[in-house]
């Protein structure tokens, strides 16, 4: 089994540098694509409300006999359950359709800020963590802006920001603030757009010298920078080789090299937290 680093944030909280994806990993294959990677040595598993795979997430991890206490599972509240009542619901919705006793980390999927109710969101992840039907909460998609209006008016930090992270759009700013405040960042499409990017000429090369592919080279990238990376895996095979990927050391000019890939226009879509509503 490949030895995965871990982070840790402000609180003493750990994660695991790479961590399963599932969006669109739904129903019966999804369940099989959770029990395979958590067989394989996955312990951080990432869901949302909104992706509609709880349920599938929630009967892979029963499926896989690994023990319970061993595995990280995420989940997300919506945007349009942001105010205190429906929070709170949607909180207890995803817990009974994951079959858990408790969510292990919860984000705000986004900060919805036109709307300006993430605040209620938070408090309402709060006061879930201190029932105890959370373990750890977070968000995902905050800006400086919005984590420091959260913590301002609840005193609580949270341990995740999950953001878009990839060679064409690497954060520099962003990881940087969260390495200060202790607030672990998790990527999001890790390997951005995919067939272009690994196609890019310095990656090939630093995957070829390492005697990887370039998607392991990108997802080592993640890894060197402190990063946690979810990259979506439905095979066996190609979450073998993203898990195994966790423990190719990259040297500090070659994460420099990846870095430099960043682009102004890097985003995948039109994405920016300050405008973006997700419902």
């Amino acid at each position: 089994m490949t030895a995965v680093p871990v982070f840790t944030a402000h609180n003493g909280f750990r994660l695991p540098a790479v961590g399963l994806g599932t969006y669109r990993l739904n129903g019966e294959a999804g369940a099989e694509s959770v029990a395979a990677a958590l067989e394989l040595g996955y312990r951080l598993i990432d869901s949302a409300f909104n992706y509609e795979n709880e349920g599938a997430v929630g009967a892979g991890i029963r499926a896989s006999g690994v023990d319970r206490s061993e595995i990280i599972v995420t989940t997300k509240l919506p945007g349009r359950h942001h105010e205190t009542s429906k929070a709170r619901t949607s909180i207890e919705e995803s817990r009974f359709r994951l079959g858990l006793d408790a969510t292990d980390l919860h984000l705000i999927h986004w900060p919805n800020p036109s709307a300006g109710k993430y605040e209620q969101a938070w408090q309402a992840l709060v006061d879930a963590q201190e029932r105890g039907t959370v373990r750890q909460i977070g968000v995902s998609n905050f800006l400086p802006e919005h984590l420091d209006r959260i913590e301002a008016a609840s005193g609580v930090r949270p341990v995740v920001n999950q953001i878009e992270v990839h060679p064409y759009f690497p954060q520099e700013e962003a990881l940087a603030l969260h390495a200060e405040r202790g607030i672990l960042t998790q990527a999001w499409s890790p390997l951005g757009r995919a067939r272009d990017v690994v196609n890019e000429p310095v990656i090939r090369e630093i995957a070829e010298n390492h005697g990887i592919s370039p998607v392991q080279a990108i997802i080592a990238w993640h890894v060197a920078r402190g990063t946690v990376s979810i990259p979506k895996a439905s095979s066996p095979e190609h979450q073998r080789t993203n898990l195994e990927a966790a423990a190719v050391g990259l040297d500090a000019a070659e994460v420099e090299a990846i870095t430099a890939l960043g682009r102004p226009d890097g985003r995948l879509f039109d994405a920016d937290p300050a405008t973006h509503e997700e419902m």
